[in-house]
């Protein structure tokens, strides 16, 4: 029963940040640096987000094949490659080193 009365107040919560959002004039949000956060805040929780999948393991900081398959879609992504074939790289470089590290 915990569960549903999670979700039912993530649900509310979510429906109260909506209408939150629809309530805010539209003078403040034409606002050169509300425009900018909008537009920076989604690159900066990706960001978190993924240093926070690569790097973390519970409680603890951890250095494994999460972190050199990271390390190879970024060169993938210098070298221009196409969003698939970043993911892709990325993909086989932390499967191969897991299957070679056993």
């Amino acid at each position: 029963m915990n569960v549903w009365i999670a979700v039912g107040a993530t649900a509310l919560g979510c429906y109260a940040v909506k209408l939150v959002g629809l309530l805010v004039p539209a003078g403040v949000l034409e606002r050169p640096v509300v425009r900018r956060l909008a537009a920076l805040l989604p690159v900066a929780l990706l960001a978190a987000l993924t240093a926070q999948q690569t790097f973390a393991d519970g409680h603890a900081l951890v250095l494994d094949a999460r972190a050199v398959g990271l390390g190879a879609a970024a060169v993938a992504l210098v070298l221009r490659a196409p969003f698939l074939v970043v993911v892709g790289v990325a993909v086989v470089v932390t499967a191969g080193l897991r299957a070679l590290t056993g």
